[in-house]
């Protein structure tokens, strides 16, 4: 059901754009509004962020992130995971291997010798079921089969986006399996505070703050060595604001692995699972700031590192390190790692996870 669109929408989005069959399902534009008239879009494929649209400290409103605006340039896009549900491991599993219950499951090897994201045909390619349910909340649901992607049980997942009246994005993932598995989801949204728009201005001068006194150190293919590290000293250290690009090409090994920033932050929790501050992001140009909350143990902090200039909508561009992402989530390579909290999801149980993109201005 889609019976919300906005035709006018302040993202100059076309809801014919969006409408194909694919996967022999039909895809759609969705337009979240609140009652400040601010916006978010949505396509259920890939159940991907197009456009959070938010005022400047002028009042001036533009996309905090960066997406496509039609369909095929989606499908087709060279930033696969741009804006979207990632699953069902988001982030990374070693030698693209598992062991549960002493058996042991391959992955689809998709980033060197390693698997990411769900690999090539994970979450964010397939065409999940949608129902606008009022002008501010958009559900989404899809059944990963048993087998698929290597992955065992049959999962049903729901998903739900909501743009509250204070500018929130809200996402809340719940989902039950029929046999023991492993899952992580996120979202992979490409912020930048400053707008999207061609030649998208670097995220080097954004001001960030992390909740996070330990990280996760990682190898050359990044994945975690299994310690966990004090941000204490080191150039990931924002308990303190410090801009993005201060220390990020810094000669020290973990920023060569990463390429810069590509690192899984451990959150200071009081207690597993309360929904608690994460990180706050602040663009001093423009004056929007992000503050993110979630139930997770970790946040991913990736600077677009890999980005290549790639053409988003209406003609922006995605050079390299115009974006900054905070995948909120477990931590890379969980399965493997039986020091790290568990991913185990049995038969039962249900999984919970949410996460709050708070947008103001300074």
């Amino acid at each position: 059901m889609n019976n919300y669109f906005v035709e006018n929408n302040l993202s100059g989005l076309k809801r014919e754009d969006f409408q194909s069959t694919v996967q022999g399902k039909q895809t759609d534009l969705f337009i979240l509004q609140n009652s400040r008239g601010h916006e978010v879009a949505i396509t259920n494929y890939g159940g991907i962020l197009l456009t959070i649209m938010m005022p400047d400290k002028n009042g001036k409103m533009e996309s905090v992130i960066l997406g496509h605006d039609n369909i095929q340039s989606v499908i087709n896009s060279p930033e696969a995971f741009l804006g979207a549900l990632i699953g069902r491991w988001g982030n990374r599993i070693a030698k693209a291997t598992f062991t549960l219950d002493g058996k042991e499951y391959k992955v689809a090897l998709n980033d060197g010798p390693n698997h990411l994201h769900g690999g090539p045909t994970g979450y964010h390619k397939r065409v999940w079921d949608a129902e606008q349910v009022d002008q501010q909340t958009l559900n989404l649901h899809y059944l990963s089969v048993d087998g698929e992607e290597g992955y065992p049980g049959n999962l049903d997942i729901n998903v739900m986006y909501k743009l509250t009246d204070l500018d929130e994005l809200v996402i809340e993932y719940r989902a039950t399996t029929d046999k023991k598995t492993v899952l992580n989801l996120t979202n992979h949204a490409f912020f930048n505070l400053n707008g999207m728009r061609k030649d998208s201005k670097s995220v080097y001068d954004f001001q960030l703050t992390v909740n996070a006194d330990h990280y996760l150190p990682i190898d050359e293919t990044s994945i975690p060595y299994g310690n966990i590290d004090k941000v204490e000293g080191t150039v990931f250290d924002f308990r303190q604001p410090h801009a993005i690009g201060e220390r990020i090409d810094t000669d020290c090994e973990q920023i060569r692995h990463g390429s810069g920033y590509d690192h899984c932050y451990v959150l200071n929790k009081r207690e597993p699972g309360e929904l608690s501050f994460a990180i706050r992001c602040v663009d001093p140009e423009s004056g929007r700031s992000m503050e993110c909350f979630t139930t997770e143990p970790a946040i991913q902090v990736y600077t677009g590192n890999f980005c290549n200039g790639c053409e988003c909508a209406h003609g922006a561009t995605l050079p390299r390190r115009s974006a900054v992402c905070f995948e909120t989530q477990h931590f890379p390579d969980s399965p493997n790692e039986p020091f790290f909290p568990t991913t185990v999801l049995n038969p039962g149980e249900e999984y919970s996870h949410t996460a709050i993109y708070r947008f103001g201005v300074e």
